[in-house]
């Protein structure tokens, strides 16, 4: 691949943050929406504590991803015939993801503390919830935690469908940019 071709693509850190936080948020809102469905005991509290260890992990990869990007700025937006307005919703569009990736754990965690659980991190250590349990804020967190994170599965699935287009209709490199090298034929 010439040098051109690389700075106009994500670079291997970029994509390895972005494709690994895909895999880590469909994991923790899919446990999040059946868990209730896993048997109780062991295996229900098994879930909860994978739904929290890939909500732990999608804080891990947005703070190291951020980072990464300001050190490594993201190479510049793909021209397209659709303009600044479509230029300004991508801004807007991934603001707002990488907003949901963090507000959508933190009330997770807010939920989990006014149920009196402690945090486990990472499985290694504990954090004790700081508040005495409160079912009916519990409650209302949960609720709001739930909110987050179907509206950030409903961005990122138009984050996708809108990298899908751009591929398939608008035939630009929008898709490509973000495509592991090894996936691409060209």
């Amino acid at each position: 691949m010439s040098d051109a071709s690389t700075a106009s693509r994500y670079s291997p850190p970029a994509q390895f943050f972005h494709w690994l936080t895909v895999v880590c948020v469909a994991a923790a809102w899919t446990l999040g929406v059946f868990g209730d469905e896993l048997p109780r005991g062991s295996i229900r509290h098994m879930g909860e504590f994978i739904h929290i260890f890939f909500g732990e992990l999608v804080v891990l990869l947005l703070l190291l991803r951020l980072a990464w990007r300001f050190t490594t700025p993201a190479p510049p937006l793909e021209p397209t015939r659709l303009g600044a307005p479509a230029a300004l919703a991508t801004k807007l569009g991934h603001l707002a993801i990488y907003a949901l990736l963090l507000a959508a754990p933190v009330v997770g965690l807010v939920t989990l503390f006014h149920g009196g659980d402690p945090l486990s991190l990472f499985g290694v250590a504990e954090i004790p919830s700081p508040w005495p349990k409160n079912r009916e804020l519990k409650h209302y967190a949960k609720e709001i935690h739930e909110f987050l994170a179907h509206l950030l599965v409903l961005l990122a699935a138009l984050h996708a469908a809108a990298a899908l287009a751009h591929h398939y209709v608008l035939k630009d490199r929008t898709l490509k940019r973000m495509l592991p090298a090894f996936l691409l034929a060209d």
